[in-house]
């Protein structure tokens, strides 16, 4: 689990990588994650980033992280 930060504020967007996808992390709105179920210990990762805002991250696809990596 990584994370990589993009961008400055007051657009600044971090990613949290688990193993090598990119699955969830916070963007200008607000907490987001993955659409996709890839395994168990990619959620655990997810939800250990999220902490408390597990509950109010959006769901999004894999094509709208890529698009922030671009």
């Amino acid at each position: 689990m990584s994370e990589i930060e993009l961008g400055s504020f007051p657009n600044n967007t971090s990613i949290l990588f688990s193993y090598t996808t990119p699955v969830a992390g916070y963007d200008n709105i607000g907490a987001f994650r993955t659409e996709v179920y890839h395994s168990q210990t990619t959620t655990k990762h997810i939800n250990k980033y999220l902490g408390n805002d597990k509950s109010l991250a959006r769901n999004v696809s894999n094509e709208y992280i890529q698009g922030l990596l671009k």
